[in-house]
């Protein structure tokens, strides 16, 4: 299953980024494609902007059990932010074993609170 956090869903939408990007994302993580393992089951997956390739798109940071669960933590456009800074990789990194140590019922009462979002093909 894919899931975006509500923040993620709030910035990514900002970037024009649909849920079809962030599947297609998911399924070459799978095959072994993303940018840097920050360690923690933390990744950075880079997804090119609309008409643009992926060097000057954006960058995700995505907790992953990868074949499995992923979670969109945070997205950010290259042009704007270099990389995230130490903090901020902590804080994600938190976050992303939070979530991935989550049994299908605290999930599926963060869905229904709206703290997370389900990512489905077709969203746009």
């Amino acid at each position: 299953m894919i899931y975006k956090t509500r923040e993620f869903a709030s910035l990514s939408k900002k970037e024009y980024l649909s849920d079809n990007d962030l599947i297609d994302a998911c399924k070459e993580m799978a095959d072994g494609l993303f940018d840097a393992d920050l360690g923690g089951n933390v990744y950075k997956k880079r997804i090119a902007s609309q008409g643009k390739g992926k060097s000057s798109g954006y960058r995700t940071i995505i907790g992953a059990n990868i074949g499995e669960k992923y979670f969109f933590l945070y997205v950010f456009a290259k042009k704007s932010k270099a990389n995230i800074n130490v903090r901020e990789k902590l804080a994600l990194k938190e976050l992303a074993k939070e979530l991935l140590g989550l049994t299908r019922d605290q999930i599926n009462q963060l869905v229904a609170d709206g703290e997370l979002l389900i990512v489905s093909e077709d969203d746009e």
